[in-house]
Order: structure tokens, then sequence, then C-alpha cells
């Protein structure tokens, strides 16, 4: 064989073996991505109880009723067309409130309820800290230039 055909031989291995590892990669993230499912789409999908997944939506108003002993925790998260009763024990993230969104891992129990095992509460772009909340920045006294002519 002459080295021109070698050379072009080791060329297609190398892409067929990089092809290959791509496709065996693309296989192992597929299992570990990450989604969650809303309450519409947890309602449409037929998800088998005790199988971990990830519930989101937003916090249903009105719906956050907590326990005697101080962790347990029972809301409503919502999204367009449904809602989805869930259980927790634990402390709560600080941002989790009332018309809040929120990402729960966790398990459907055969009643139908989600009991999750960790809560992640997220906040929206306009976020301001609890100091700041009654400083109006569109007064005058809030805009004006620190630089002195």
């Amino acid at each position: 064989m002459k080295p021109k055909h070698q050379r072009l031989m080791l060329a297609l291995v190398a892409f067929v073996a990089l092809i290959g590892a791509g496709f065996i990669a693309a296989a192992a993230l597929k299992e570990e991505a990450s989604y969650f499912y809303t309450p519409a789409t947890m309602a449409k999908a037929k998800i088998e109880p005790g199988k971990a997944i990830r519930l989101g939506g937003m916090v249903q108003k009105g719906s956050i009723e907590r326990g005697a002993d101080g962790v347990s925790i029972t809301f409503i998260v919502q999204d367009r067309d449904a809602t989805q009763k869930v259980a927790y024990r634990g402390i709560t993230p600080d941002l989790f409130v009332e018309g809040s969104g929120v990402v729960a891992d966790g398990r459907l129990r055969p009643d139908g309820v989600f009991v999750a095992d960790s809560l992640l509460a997220k906040h929206d772009e306009n976020y301001v800290p609890k100091e700041l909340a009654d400083i109006d920045m569109n007064t005058a006294e809030h805009t004006k230039d620190t630089l002195s002519k």
C-alpha cells in the first residue's frame, strides 16, 4: 500500500472513531440531562410512582401550608394549564414565597402528591434586596451625578 493510501485510511479510521465517541458521549449525556416537568406535562406523561424527576413551575398564591413541626410544608405548583400538590420536609430557601418560581427534585407518590427531596427557588430578573425595597431609584435625588463641574 502506498503511503498516500495509508494516510487516507488512517484519517478515515480517526474520523469514524471521532463520530463513534460523539455518539457515545451524546447517549451518556442524554441520561444525565436535567430537564423538569411542568404540572401540565407531568399530567400528560405517564410517570410511574417512585421515579425520580424534577418538577418546575410557580408557587400558587395562598397554597403554602406549614406543618406544626416547623419543617414540613405543602404547597401547590402551577403553570398555565395545571396544578400539582407538593409535600416537602426541610428548611425552605429564602426566596421561596407564594408567586415565585420553584424547581423541586423528588418523586410522585401513588396518591398523586409529589414528594420533594430538595427545592430550588427561582427569582425574577427584577430582584431587589429587602434593604433597598423602599427606595425609589427614579427620583431626582438618586439620579444626580456625583461629579461636580
